[in-house]
């Protein structure tokens, strides 16, 4: 087959790869798109030894499945693979299974090529009105639905009463804020300093859009997301959150600085790190999608697997408005 193969620092070949061979219990799957994850560019970018060349990057994979007990039907993929038989698993967060895998990390190659073999139990079929395109966001954006549900367990304040606000406009802040509104938070309101794709969000998919500085001017919130995880973001929530209120750290820009721990002791302010989702929330996430709850699902650009480092490049320099740049193999 054809993969975007991570080979060095800033570098990725197009080329030809040895083809997945699924195991027991296994599926084949025809991959139609995989989006660019802000993980796949810290890989790019050489800040995260989780991820060492030459490997296939990419987990946000929609496709048809080609053998197995769902042969033929279209699916959307969750990447995490766990145990099943753990503690964690055992009470529903296995997305804390101490053996957990996720393709594009080793030993799972990653959903950048035009084949990926995958755990059936990890598909989840997809409708007829659901575009691949559309199938393919569900993983960005369970990762959203996953921590409003643990920030909603966390706050003291009714959800119908809170004021919320998202700090990031790519898919993952996107999601994140989707999601508030689909569980009952509708008092949302987003930061991203790009000009372009702010105008981009607010025009494509009604969302308040804030700047830096107008979010600094707007007030304390109840529950914050960082969906970036800089110091500058993290600094942004510290300052930001109400007393008594909730952070929720999704973004993994940056391991170090801005949080404000004396801020937040004095005014009992929980922070909650959280990690992709739970196979529920996956399972949640895509029915939400399927029911209409998350929007039209159509602020991604499709672009050829061959063209890739472009793609990349492009990210990079903060050329693209778009939440979500998908790849889909050429042939």
């Amino acid at each position: 087959m054809k993969a975007l193969v991570y080979t060095g620092l800033e570098t990725q070949a197009y080329r030809d790869f040895a083809d997945p061979v699924p195991a027991a219990g296994e599926a084949l799957i025809k991959v139609a798109h995989t989006g660019i994850c802000g993980s796949d560019m810290h890989a790019f970018l050489g800040h995260d030894e989780r991820r060492p060349a030459p490997l296939i990057l990419g987990h946000e994979v929609a496709g048809t499945v080609m053998s197995g007990a769902l042969e033929g039907k279209r699916v959307t993929v969750n990447p995490l693979v766990t145990c099943g038989t753990c503690a964690a698993c055992a009470s529903g967060r296995d997305n804390l299974c101490p053996d957990r895998q996720i393709i594009s990390m080793p030993p799972r190659e990653g959903g950048f090529a035009e084949y990926l073999a995958m755990p059936e139990r990890n598909l989840v079929v997809v409708p007829d009105h659901i575009s691949d395109a559309q199938a393919a966001l569900a993983e960005p954006i369970a990762c959203g639905w996953h921590a409003i549900k643990l920030a909603k367990r966390a706050s003291m304040v009714d959800p119908v009463d809170a004021k919320a606000l998202v700090i990031g406009g790519g898919a993952i802040g996107l999601g994140a804020a989707l999601s508030l509104k689909a569980q009952g938070i509708s008092n949302v309101r987003l930061v991203e300093p790009n000009a372009e794709r702010a105008q981009y969000l607010a025009s494509a998919c009604g969302i308040d859009i804030l700047t830096p500085d107008q979010a600094g001017a707007s007030g304390h919130y109840d529950l914050i997301v960082d969906g970036v995880g800089y110091a500058a973001t993290r600094a942004t929530a510290s300052k930001l959150a109400r007393p008594g209120g909730v952070i929720v750290h999704i973004g993994l820009g940056s391991a170090d600085g801005g949080l404000d721990i004396r801020r937040m002791t004095l005014q009992e302010i929980t922070l909650i790190g959280t990690y992709t989702y739970t196979a529920e929330d996956f399972r949640e996430t895509a029915k939400a999608m399927f029911d209409g709850r998350l929007g039209a699902l159509d602020w991604t650009e499709i672009r050829p697997l061959s063209d890739g480092l472009n793609a990349f490049n492009d990210l990079r320099k903060g050329a693209v408005s778009v939440p979500k740049i998908l790849l889909t193999p050429d042939t």
